[in-house]
C-alpha cells in the first residue's frame, strides 16, 4: 500500500465546532474517536468524513440520476484524501415499520422460508396427519390396486364448504353432459332447474364416471376420466363405492386422504406474512389487531352526553344522528342526554355502545297511553369501526389513537400467517414455532435437525442452513443471543438495531470500505462487550477500515489508534487534543486520560440512603420472559436496575411498572404486561418516564420549546420598548405562525431537499437563511440581540444573558447542570441524539416545582456520555433523591451503578434463562453474590 493510502487525511475540518483541524486517520485499523459529549467526535466522523463519502456517492450518478435526487452540499472542509466508500451505522435509524422484524431486517427470515419451501412436510391441521402428494400415474395404480373388482363413482370436487344456489352451476354441468352429482352426501340427478338455499353451506362433487375395476377396464378412458377431473377439481379426484358413502380423495397437491383437505405445495411465498399467499387474512400479516377498548369512552363520569361525557362523540363529526339514536334509547330508561354517565344502567350502555334492533312499550302516564319506540341503531363501537377501518380521515386517526388498544390478533395468535402455511413442519415445529425461538435456542435446533434429514434433504438445504448459521454466528457474536426472529423492529432499542446493522454488514462480507459506527456498545453489559469488539476487529481484519464514535473504556483500551476530541463542548471543543495508541493514551494529560488512568474518578458515596421507609411493591409478573417476578422498590433512594441485555430488565419496568403507575396516575392507553397484584400507589403522587424518545419529530421543534422557555424569551421581547411602538405581541416572535415568520420557508429556517431512496436532506432558506424571521421582527433587540441570536446561542451563552431574567434562568441553568451546554437554544430536535433528548426532558423536570414524592424512570441515561458527563448527569439526579425523590434507572454503565443506594439484578441470562431478580441490596451486598454477572464486574469498581 503507498504512502497517500495508508490514511484517509483530513485538511481543514471546520463543520459546527471544529476549529479548522488536520487529522490522519489509519486506514483498515480499528480506530476510537472520544471526547466529552458536544466536543465534535460526531461533527468529525459522520458530518464531515461520512457526510463528503455520500457526497462522492451520489456524484457517481448520472446527470440524468442526480437531477432527481438533488445535490448534496460539501461538507466545510478544505479536502479528505483516501477515502474509502463509506458506510454509517447510526442509533436513530430504527425502523419503525409494524412488518418489520429481526428476521426481514437481517434476511434470516428469508432463508427460513426458502428451507420451508424446499424441505418441509405438510400435517392435517384437523387429523395431525401428513399429507401426501401423487402424480396422475401414481394415482391410476393406487385405485387399481385399492379398488380391484368393485364398482366404483370418480368424483370432481367442485364446491367445498361455500352458501350459494348454484344453479348457474348445474346448467353448465347439464350442457356438458354430466347427469348426477354428489349434494351434501346424497347422490343426486343433475336437473336444469336444480336450485340450492343459498343462505347454507354445501358440498359438491360431480359424478364424471363409473368403472368397475378389473382386467378388462379401458385403460385410456380411465386416464381421460381421471385428466377431466383433475382439471375439475382442481387437481383433487374423489373415489366412492357405489351404494357406499365414504369417499378417498387423491390430490396432485399435498392433501389428507380421509378429510380431503387439501393445500398447494409450498413456495418461498407461502410462509410470507408480507403477502396475501401466506399472511393472516384477519391481521393482514401485522400479528395484532386494533380493538376498540370502552375502559376510553368515559373520562369522567358525572359528565353527561351533552357535557362531553361520552368520549367518542367529540372525535366523530357527524354525530347528530348517532346523538338521535342514543336520546331514544335513553328516553325507553326514563332518562336523557343531561343524564350524568355514572347513573346510566349497564343495560342502556350496551345498547348504546354495541347496537340495539327491537321495539319497546314506553308508558306516557301524562297521556294516559303507551307508546311504541322502535329502535334501530348499529351500536357505537361498530360506527367507529367502520370509520377507522376506512382511514382516510383525520376523524379516523384520532379514534384509533385515543379508543383502540393493540391484542393479538386471535386469527392467527399473533404468528401473523395463515393456517395453512403452519401446517407445514420440520422436526415436528412450524415456521412461526422456529421464528419464535431466542437466536441462541436457533443455533441448537439448526444443528440438531439437520442430522435428521434425509439422504436428499441433507443435499438441498446445504446451502441454505449455510447462508443461516453464518448470519446467526454474526447475530450472536454482538450479543443478541436473547432476540427471537419474530420480534417487531419497532421494540429494539437504539443499540440492538445498530448491532444488528453491525452484524449484517460483517455478514455482508464488504472489504475496502469505512464503517462508521456510533457508540456500539449502548445497551450492552459488560460481559458481551468482548464479543462486540471482536466483531469489530473482524470487520477490520478483513480488509475494513473501522472509525467507532465511543466512550467505553475496554473498546478505547482495545482500539488499534486513539482521537481525544476536546477540551470541553460546543465552542470551547473541536480540537485534536490527542491521538496515538491506547497504551499511549494513560500518560496523557487530557480529561479521558486521567479518567482511563485513574486520576479523575467519579467517588463512591460515603453511605447509602435509607430511602424514607417506604416502597412499591408489585407482585406476579409474568410478561415476557418474566417469570412470576415480585418486584420491590424502595422508596426516596436511587435505585438501579441492572442485568444481561434481555434478562427482562425493560419488561419488568418499561413494560409492566411504568404502565400500571401511568394507567393510575393519568389514565393512559398502554396496557401493563400481565401481573397479579401492585401496593404502594399512595406512596408516590407523580410518575415521569424520562426517556430517549425524540423531543419532537419535525426541525421546528428545539429545546427553547420543549422546556417552555421559548414562551418566556418571546414574552420579554414583546415587552420591549420598540415592540410597545410597533404594537408586536408574544406571536410576533413565534415562528409557527404567520406575521413575524418568513414566509418562504414558514418558519422552518430550512427547506427540504427530498433524496427519494436516500434520506431527505435540509438545506438553509435562501430568503432568510436560516434565521426563520422576517427583516422586521429581527430589527427588535434585547441587549443587541435579535430572536434569531437568542436562538442560536449555546446554552451556556444563554445561562450568562439570560441572568437578570429569573424565570428564564432557571430554565437555562438546569439544561447546563446536565451537561448540555453546549447545543444551542434553537437546534433542530432532529439533529439530538437520544441521550441529549432524555437530558432535555430531565432538565425540564429539574425547573419544575418539585413535591418531594414523585417516582423518575431513566432508561440508560448514560447513552451518549462521556465520564466527565456521566459525573455531572449523576449530580443533577442525586439533587433530585436528595430533595426526597425516587429513581429507577435501568444502566449498564458501573460508574452508575456504583452510586446506586439499591440494585435489583434481574437475569441471570438472556431470553428464556432470564427474568428472575437474581440479587438486590447496596452495591456491597451485590458483588457478594455468586449468581450475579454484575456484582463480579461491579467488585472491580469498588476495589
Amino acid at each position: 500500500m503507498s504512502k497517500s493510502t495508508e490514511y484517509i487525511e483530513v485538511y481543514g475540518a471546520r463543520e459546527h465546532n471544529l476549529k479548522n483541524i488536520n487529522v490522519k486517520i489509519p486506514r483498515n485499523e480499528l480506530v476510537v474517536i472520544t471526547g466529552l459529549s458536544g466536543s465534535g467526535k460526531s461533527s468529525l466522523a459522520f458530518d464531515t468524513i461520512f457526510a463528503e463519502g455520500q457526497r462522492r456517492y451520489i456524484e457517481t450518478f448520472s446527470a440524468y440520476a442526480r437531477q432527481f435526487l438533488g445535490g448534496l452540499e460539501r461538507p466545510d472542509v478544505d479536502k479528505i484524501e483516501g477515502l474509502s466508500p463509506v458506510i454509517a451505522i447510526e442509533q436513530k435509524t430504527t425502523n419503525k415499520n409494524p412488518r418489520s422484524t429481526v428476521g426481514t431486517v437481517t434476511e434470516l427470515y428469508d432463508f427460513l422460508r426458502l428451507l420451508y419451501a424446499r424441505v418441509s412436510d405438510a400435517y392435517s391441521l384437523s387429523t395431525g396427519k401428513k399429507l401426501v402428494s401423487y402424480t396422475e400415474e401414481q394415482i391410476l395404480e393406487t385405485i387399481k390396486e385399492n379398488y380391484k373388482g368393485e364398482k366404483i363413482m370418480l368424483l370432481a370436487p367442485v364446491v367445498r364448504s361455500r352458501k350459494g344456489h348454484y344453479h348457474e352451476l348445474f346448467v353448465q354441468m347439464a350442457k356438458k353432459g354430466y347427469g348426477q352429482a354428489r349434494i351434501d352426501g346424497e347422490l343426486q340427478d343433475i336437473e336444469y332447474d336444480l336450485k340450492l338455499d343459498r343462505y347454507k353451506t354445501h358440498d359438491i362433487d360431480i359424478v364424471i364416471d363409473r368403472w368397475i375395476i378389473g382386467e378388462n377396464a379401458s385403460e385410456s378412458r380411465m386416464e381421460k376420466s381421471l385428466r377431466t377431473a383433475m382439471e375439475m377439481g382442481d387437481g383433487i379426484i374423489g373415489i366412492q363405492k357405489l351404494g357406499g358413502t365414504d369417499i378417498e380423495y387423491f390430490s396432485k397437491n399435498l392433501m389428507d386422504a380421509e378429510t380431503g383437505h387439501s393445500l398447494a405445495l409450498p413456495e418461498p411465498n407461502t410462509f410470507s406474512f408480507n403477502s396475501p399467499k401466506g399472511s393472516c387474512s384477519s391481521c393482514k400479516g401485522l400479528g395484532t389487531i386494533k380493538k376498540i377498548n370502552t375502559d376510553y369512552f368515559v373520562d369522567n363520569s358525572k359528565l353527561s352526553i351533552n357535557q362531553g361525557g361520552l368520549l367518542p362523540l367529540e372525535d366523530i363529526k357527524s354525530n347528530k344522528w348517532i346523538l338521535s339514536q342514543i336520546k331514544s334509547i335513553l328516553e325507553i330508561f326514563g332518562l336523557g342526554l343531561t343524564t350524568p354517565m355514572k347513573d346510566i344502567p349497564e343495560e342502556a350502555l350496551d345498547y348504546i355502545y354495541n347496537g340495539c334492533h327491537k321495539e319497546f312499550n314506553k308508558d306516557l302516564k301524562y297521556a294516559g297511553i303507551t307508546k311504541k319506540i322502535k329502535i334501530s341503531f348499529e351500536g357505537l363501537i361498530p360506527f367507529m369501526e367502520e370509520i377507522i377501518d376506512e382511514r382516510e380521515s383525520y376523524e379516523a386517526i384520532l379514534l384509533e389513537r385515543h379508543f383502540t388498544t393493540e391484542e393479538t390478533c386471535p386469527e392467527c395468535n399473533g404468528t401473523r400467517l395463515q393456517s395453512s402455511s403452519l401446517s407445514f413442519k420440520i422436526d415436528g415445529k412450524n415456521i412461526a414455532e422456529v421464528n419464535a425461538l431466542s437466536l441462541a435456542d436457533l443455533k441448537d435446533w439448526l444443528a440438531d435437525v439437520k442430522d435428521k434429514f434425509s439422504e436428499k434433504n441433507k443435499i438441498i438445504a446445504h446451502e441454505i442452513l449455510k447462508e443461516i448459521e453464518t448470519r446467526l454466528q454474526f447475530l450472536l457474536d454482538v450479543g443478541l443471543d436473547y432476540l427471537s426472529l419474530s420480534r417487531s423492529s419497532k421494540t429494539l432499542s437504539g443499540g440492538e438495531s445498530q448491532r444488528i446493522r453491525l452484524a449484517t454488514q460483517i455478514g455482508s462480507q464488504l472489504v475496502n470500505v469505512l464503517y462508521i459506527l456510533d457508540e456500539p456498545s449502548i445497551g450492552l453489559h459488560q460481559r458481551d462487550n468482548e464479543r462486540l469488539i471482536n466483531s469489530l476487529k473482524n470487520l477490520r481484519d478483513i480488509g475494513n477500515s473501522v472509525l467507532v464514535v465511543e466512550h467505553d473504556k475496554d473498546m478505547i483500551l482495545e482500539a488499534d489508534e486513539v482521537l481525544d476530541i476536546g477540551p470541553r463542548a460546543g465552542k470551547f471543543g473541536g480540537e485534536i487534543l490527542w491521538q496515538g495508541k491506547p497504551k499511549d493514551l494513560l500518560k496523557a494529560n487530557t480529561i479521558t486520560a486521567q479518567y482511563i488512568n485513574g486520576e479523575r474518578k467519579i467517588e463512591i458515596p460515603a453511605e447509602r440512603r435509607a430511602g424514607n421507609g417506604k416502597n412499591i411493591l408489585l407482585k406476579g409478573a409474568t410478561g415476557n420472559n418474566l417469570k412470576n417476578v415480585t418486584l420491590d422498590v424502595p422508596l426516596g433512594k436511587l435505585v438501579v436496575v441492572t442485568g444481561i441485555s434481555g434478562s427482562g430488565k425493560s419488561s419488568l419496568i418499561n413494560g409492566t411498572l411504568y404502565p400500571i403507575l401511568n394507567k393510575h396516575f393519568y389514565r393512559a392507553v398502554q396496557e401493563p404486561l400481565p401481573y397479579k397484584k401492585i401496593e404502594g400507589l399512595e406512596n408516590i403522587d407523580k410518575i415521569v418516564d424520562v426517556d430517549q424518545t425524540p423531543i419532537g419529530r419535525t426541525p421546528r421543534s428545539n429545546p427553547a420549546t420543549y422546556t417552555g422557555m421559548f414562551t418566556d424569551i418571546r414574552n420579554l421581547f414583546s415587552e420591549l420598548p420598540e415592540s410597545k411602538i410597533r404594537g408586536y405581541k408574544p406571536g410576533r416572535f413565534s415562528f409557527n405562525v404567520k406575521g413575524g415568520r418568513c414566509e418562504t420557508c414558514q418558519g422552518g429556517g430550512l427547506k427540504v431537499i427530498e433524496m427519494n431512496f436516500l434520506p431527505d436532506v435540509y438545506v438553509h432558506c435562501e430568503t432568510c437563511n436560516g434565521k426563520r424571521f422576517n427583516r422586521e421582527t429581527l430589527e427588535v433587540r434585547y441587549k443587541g440581540k435579535s430572536i434569531s441570536h437568542v436562538l442560536d446561542m449555546t446554552i451556556d451563552e444563554a445561562v450568562e444573558f439570560f441572568q437578570p431574567i429569573p424565570k428564564i434562568f432557571a430554565k437555562v441553568k438546569t439544561l447546563h447542570d446536565v451537561g448540555l451546554g453546549y447545543i444551542t437554544l434553537g437546534q433542530q430536535s432532529t439533529t439530538l441524539s437520544g441521550g441529549e433528548a432524555q437530558r432535555i426532558k430531565l432538565a425540564t423536570e429539574l425547573s419544575k416545582r418539585q413535591t418531594g414524592n414523585t417516582l423518575y424512570i431513566l432508561d440508560e441515561p448514560t447513552t451518549g456520555l462521556h465520564f466527565e458527563d456521566v459525573k455531572i448527569l449523576m449530580e443533577a439526579i442525586n439533587q433530585l433523591v436528595e430533595l426526597g425523590n425516587s429513581f429507577i434507572i435501568i444502566e449498564h454503565n458501573m460508574d452508575v451503578i456504583k452510586l446506586a443506594d439499591h440494585i435489583i439484578d434481574v437475569g441471570p441470562e438472556g431470553g428464556k434463562h432470564g427474568g428472575q431478580i437474581i440479587a438486590q441490596g447496596t452495591p456491597e451486598e451485590i458483588v457478594k453474590s455468586k449468581k450475579s454477572l454484575t456484582g463480579k464486574f461491579l467488585k472491580r469498581e469498588l476495589e
